[in-house]
Parts: structure tokens; C-alpha cells; sequence
């Protein structure tokens, strides 16, 4: 189950295997409250590549390595390796091959994780690859999901902000259209969910698609907030076209139901204002640290150690 093989998309998991790796998560997170220590990855080390700012996904791989018990060769900036010099990631790969038992890789390309993993000779996880995928941060979601609610079927999930670069939307719609969930796709008209992306679901799963979140708000049980993604528009006009879309704030969470959460990728601009932190619905914070547990459980099923 998942040992050395590559999760570059959520499709490289299986429903069972997600599963399996929150069972296992939910036991390393025990162990950490307990302090007790973990030593069997002692032998193994982690290579971690960074061609794109990142503090969460980077900083919770390498603590999740290193609560393992395992060591980390970290990339941290494109201007560190020897991709300044003009190497190309097929080679970059082929020696970091020779250096580690496992590779976490962000890129700004779509589909560069991909790539990576053709030329890797050790299992590659994609830290999100430009506009694609995130599948890790989907698993973290969904993990933080699971904890609360116990599953997913009959659930509504609202997913708010950049649909169309937010990579962290592309892959959890994927993945949650394997469960009887309820999605509402809530953006600026210039920020819907790509196309290539909603004809990818199954047939019979169904999504709906507005502009008006007043008009769902009342009937969701997650909000999933994300930000807009700046760096990735080409046109400055057209960014600021869109700041501010949605801000969700104290009033927001007086219209939500009672049970309901509020969650968010991170890093956050305006589009939660710092007073909702407090309030019973916040679970982002939490949804972050959740990553550090959820990312020791994949690396134990990809490495193939108990």
C-alpha cells in the first residue's frame, strides 16, 4: 500500500489508502502528545526541493521527518541549487536520487512534479506543482474533515475564493468526488473553478457553481476559504479586479449553522479577518498543524516502515 510508489495527483491514492493514512495519523498525533519518541526511520532521509516560497508544507514535511526520526536535505530557494546554474530538473532529481530515500518537491510549473518523478529512482510527493495539485494539503483537509464530522457523504462543502489558480480547490474537489458530498463552487466570475478540472469529475457527481455566498451559507458545514492567488496572474489589472471579492468575518459565522467550521489553506490576506480566530467555527490553525501528523503517516506508507 503506497510503498515507493510516487503521489504527484490525488488519484495516486486510493479511497482505502486515505483512509488508512488518517487511521495512522490519528496514532502518530497520539504519540506526539505523548512525547513518547520515534526512532525507526533512523536510516532514512528526506530531500526536500522548494522552487516556490512556502512555510507550512515545507516546515511540517521536515518536522514530520524529523519526529519520524529520519533526517532532511533541504533546497529551500530555486537560487540555492544548482537550477541557477541552469541544471534541468531531470538531472536535479537523478542526483537527489542518490542522496535520499524519499523527495518533496513544489515547483511553479504545472505538471513538474510529474515530470520530477520520471527521473527520480526514489518515491517524489508533490508539495504543489504551479496551478495543478496540492494532493498532500488535500490530505491534511480532508483529515481535519474526518476528525470533525467522522466522513464526508451528506456533508456540504463550501469552497470560497481563487478557484481558478488555487490548486489546493483543484485537488480536494477531486478527491471529494468520491463521497456523497454536497460542493458549492463560490467565486468572482474571473475566478471560477477551470472547466478542465469540473469535466475531470464523475458524471453523477454534481457541483454547484455561484457567485453568492449569502445564498449557501446558511446550509454549509465547512467553509473553505482560500486566498487570491497573486502571483499567479498575469494581468496586474485583473488581480485587482478581485481583491477583496469576499471577506469573511464575525457577521459571516452568525449566519452559519451551528456546528459548522471554517477552513483555510493558509497563508491568509483579508479574506478572514483576525477576529474570527477566536470564534467556535475556526479550525484552520488547526487544519495546519494537522499537516505535520498526516504528512508522518504518508512518508511511513510510502517508505514501507511500521
Amino acid at each position: 500500500m503506497l510503498k515507493q510508489r510516487d503521489v504527484v495527483s490525488v488519484d495516486d491514492i486510493e479511497t482505502d489508502e486515505m483512509f488508512a493514512i488518517f487511521e495512522l495519523a490519528k496514532k502518530y498525533e497520539n504519540l506526539l502528545k505523548s512525547g513518547k519518541r520515534i526512532s525507526d526511520f533512523e536510516s532514512k532521509i528526506m530531500a526536500t526541493f522548494f522552487y516556490e516560497p512556502s512555510t507550512r508544507t515545507r516546515l511540517s514535511f521536515e518536522s514530520a521527518m524529523h519526529r519520524l526520526g529520519g533526517s532532511v536535505l533541504s533546497v529551500p530557494e530555486p537560487k540555492s541549487s544548482s537550477a541557477a546554474k541552469g541544471e534541468t530538473l531531470a538531472d536535479t532529481m537523478r542526483m537527489a536520487s542518490a542522496y535520499s530515500d524519499i523527495i518533496v518537491i513544489r515547483h511553479p510549473l504545472d505538471g513538474s512534479a510529474r515530470l520530477a518523478s520520471k527521473f527520480s529512482s526514489v518515491p517524489v510527493i508533490n508539495g504543489g506543482d504551479g496551478s495543478g495539485q496540492h494532493p498532500t494539503q488535500t490530505l491534511l483537509d480532508l483529515y481535519t474533515m474526518w476528525k470533525e464530522f467522522g466522513g464526508f457523504d451528506k456533508l456540504t462543502i463550501t469552497v470560497l475564493g481563487d478557484l481558478k489558480y488555487g490548486r489546493t480547490t483543484h485537488s480536494l474537489i477531486r478527491m471529494l468526488s468520491r463521497f456523497k458530498a454536497n460542493v458549492n463552487l463560490v467565486s468572482p466570475d474571473t475566478l471560477k473553478m477551470p472547466e478542465h478540472v469540473i469535466s475531470a469529475l464523475p458524471k453523477n457527481f454534481k457541483v454547484n457553481v455561484t457567485g453568492d455566498l449569502n445564498a449557501v451559507l446558511p446550509k454549509t458545514d465547512v467553509l473553505y476559504v482560500t486566498r487570491i492567488q497573486k502571483e499567479r496572474f498575469v494581468d496586474p489589472n485583473e488581480y485587482q479586479g478581485v481583491i477583496g471579492a469576499y471577506s469573511i468575518n464575525l457577521e459571516t459565522t452568525q449566519e452559519m449553522k451551528k456546528g459548522s467550521i471554517i477552513m483555510h489553506p493558509l497563508p491568509r490576506i483579508d479574506e478572514i479577518t483576525p477576529d474570527v480566530d477566536e470564534t467556535v467555527n475556526a479550525r484552520y490553525f488547526q487544519q495546519a498543524a494537522n499537516g505535520v501528523p498526516v504528512r508522518m503517516a504518508l512518508i511511513s506508507k510510502m517508505l514501507g516502515v511500521n
